[in-house]
Parts: structure tokens; sequence; C-alpha cells
């Protein structure tokens, strides 16, 4: 690289860190209206492009289809992008919540009985002797 090149790609890297601070309000504003329930801010936050319809909806409990809804109007409003995968398309979100400061709910998926003996078996006080 010559040195005009290096001052082009600093230049670059000012330029977008003040256009992603002059967006932050904006984004912010409309990833709370858009995802008004626990449901939604969770299901958006585990669209990541790698887990199906299928797994959000069965970690939320949302429907497939209420799923499917949410990603498509999600695009139109521009907070992820559809990913084209073998078998379908998934949604893959823009923004990651925590970085706006919305809290989601941690979400606990259906643990197996020995998930559930190892977590009793740690939550149990010392008794003192």
């Amino acid at each position: 690289m010559n040195p005009q090149d290096n001052d082009q790609t600093e230049l670059l890297r000012e330029i977008l860190k003040w256009i992603r601070f002059a967006g932050m309000k904006g984004v912010k504003e409309q990833l709370e209206a858009t995802l008004e329930t626990d449901q939604k801010k969770s299901a958006y936050q585990l669209s990541d492009g790698n887990k199906t319809g299928a797994d959000i909806s069965r970690i939320t409990g949302a429907s497939t289809g209420a799923i499917s809804g949410y990603w498509k109007k999600w695009v139109r409003l521009g907070l992820g992008e559809k990913i084209a995968v073998q078998g379908g398309d998934r949604f893959k979100r823009a923004f990651d919540l925590e970085d706006f400061g919305i809290e989601v709910l941690e979400i606990r998926t259906k643990s197996t009985p020995e998930q559930d003996k190892k977590e009793q078996t740690e939550q149990k006080p010392e008794v003192e002797k």
C-alpha cells in the first residue's frame, strides 16, 4: 500500500465512525418501536443468520409463521438482511440490541432432566457443620 491509500483508508474509517454515531439514535428508536415485546426482542437477537425460524420459534415460543412475518418486516425496515440458505431463507440481524442498551430477557431453552439435576445440585446452599 502506498501512503495515499493509507490516508484514504484512515479517512474512510473516520467517516464511518461519525456516520455510525449520527445514526445511533434513529436506529435505537426504530428498534424500540418495532420490538415492543420481549418475545420480539428475543427473536430479533437470536436471528443471527445461523438459526432457522423453527429454532427461534422453539426457543421463544412464537409460531414459525410469526417468526417469518417478523423477518419480512425487519428486512423492509432495514433492521437486517435476508440470507439465502439451502432449503429457504433466514434473517440476519444488523444490530446487537445490547449495543443500544436494549435489554433482552435470557431465553432458556427446554432443558433435559440431567441439566435440571445439575442446576439443582449447584444451587444447594452449603450446610455448616
